[in-house]
């Protein structure tokens, strides 16, 4: 959400920037909500002038009382019960009108940084580097739901029967294999300096509404029927919400945390292949980056967030590139954001394995974030990144290590967290 400040002071540049995103429809906004703006200024003043002059006419009752002008003093009293039934108008209309201005600043997106490519959506995205040679082997490699199934490590007509279409079981050997995975990225992201966490896997209402978009939110988050409750679609939430409300010493920033938790989504219109494997799916786990931080080192934040990522993939011996999200692919918080994207051997291109995003003070504005400094209280930044998120880890591990003789080679960094083992094997 947007300083109003900003918005009153800047009304072009916020059009502007709506149109770079592509969203049209929201240009009226910009000029109802400095008109609203107006009017709740206008209302303030009003209400601060009444109750000087009601402060003014209690001086007066008390010096008429003390010379017995009883019969003034009263009309005097009379005045200060009408001013008090105005307040009472006054701070009605000026609190319907302050919600409906927040109603409609939550729905204009935050200003983009002016690096991002300006694009409809992510057919638009622009690829920024590669790191690691893609590899097609001269073996066919099958799809990844087959080669589990294969390897006796999913089960997914069960989850049919027991949750519907989009879950899973995972079985034996590529259990453990996905369990490696989230412990080595644990441990992985604490070698960099965060904090490794566990949140709550559920959220209220206004947390919900201080983290995402109102679209994203209907798109992404299971209500809990009868609660005011949310399950989380990715720890970032429950993370950023930890720290609501809160003033944070400047000298306490950055604070770098590294989250785990499971992960549940709608994921509105899955649909065909990829429901049939693990590519889209409606609950999952995930290792996240979390870091708030001063504004003025956010870029430099969200430069190390998806370097990591590269690094852990390519520990993996996995391929990857980045992508710079265009105008139109970004979420209506995010100043900045790019996709780190793994090889797919089977399919010869790469897919989205994780997102870093910078969303300046978008999140901490609307959860009242602050930091305490020596000029005043002032917003923090606030940026996630996946470190890595299971299934679409495990597809990219499992098609880039993918032998000749069917089985899965084990990357050297997960050998400890699998007992040793080399090679995930067929069963016959």
């Amino acid at each position: 959400m947007l300083d109003i400040k900003f918005v009153r002071e800047n009304k072009e540049i916020v059009k502007e920037n709506i149109k770079k995103k592509f969203q049209d429809e929201k240009l009226p906004l910009v000029d109802e909500v400095v008109e609203l703006d107006q009017k709740i200024r206008e209302l303030k003043l009003d209400g601060d002038n009444l109750r000087q002059e009601r402060n003014n006419i209690s001086s007066e009752i008390g010096t008429l009382m003390r010379e017995k002008k009883a019969d003034e003093a009263n009309l005097k009293k009379e005045r200060v019960v009408e001013i008090n039934n105005k307040l009472i108008d006054i701070e009605k209309e000026e609190a319907e009108l302050a919600e409906q201005l927040k109603t409609k600043m939550m729905v204009i997106p935050n200003i983009i940084d002016p690096s991002v490519p300006i694009g409809r959506d992510d057919s638009e995205n622009v690829e920024i580097k590669r790191y690691g040679e893609p590899v097609v082997p001269d073996y066919e490699i099958p799809y990844h739901a087959d080669i589990c199934e294969a390897l006796g490590g999913l089960d997914k007509e069960s989850a049919g029967r027991t949750s519907g279409n989009g879950f899973y079981y995972l079985v034996g050997d590529i259990a453990r294999l996905h369990e490696a995975v989230i412990a080595y990225a644990r441990d992985f992201m604490i070698n960099k300096g965060f904090t490794y966490c566990i949140p709550p896997f559920m959220i209220r209402s206004d947390v919900v509404t201080g983290v995402m978009s109102f679209k994203e939110m209907e798109n992404m988050m299971y209500k809990i029927e009868g609660e005011d409750l949310y399950l989380i679609g990715t720890s970032e939430h429950s993370m950023i919400g930890k720290f609501k409300g809160q003033l944070i010493k400047e000298e306490d920033l950055p604070i770098a945390m590294t989250s785990y938790s499971p992960c549940f989504r709608k994921e509105v219109g899955a649909h065909g292949l990829e429901e049939r494997g693990l590519y889209r799916v409606h609950q999952f786990e995930k290792q996240e980056m979390v870091v708030l931080c001063k504004p003025e080192d956010a870029m430099e934040w969200y430069d190390k967030m998806w370097s990591y990522t590269v690094e852990f993939f390519r520990s993996l011996d996995i391929p990857v590139r980045t992508l710079e999200c265009c105008s139109g692919d970004l979420a209506d918080l995010k100043v900045k954001s790019c996709d780190v994207e793994a090889w797919s051997p089977r399919q010869q291109k790469y897919f989205e394995v994780g997102s870093c995003s910078t969303l300046g003070d978008a999140q901490a504005r609307r959860l009242g974030i602050r930091m305490k400094t020596s000029d005043g209280n002032k917003f923090v930044a606030t940026l996630n990144n996946t470190v890595v998120a299971s299934p679409r880890a495990i597809i990219a591990l499992i098609e880039n290590a993918y032998q000749a003789d069917k089985s899965i080679k084990i990357p050297e960094v997960l050998k400890s967290y699998m007992g040793g083992m080399e090679f995930i094997k067929p069963k016959n």
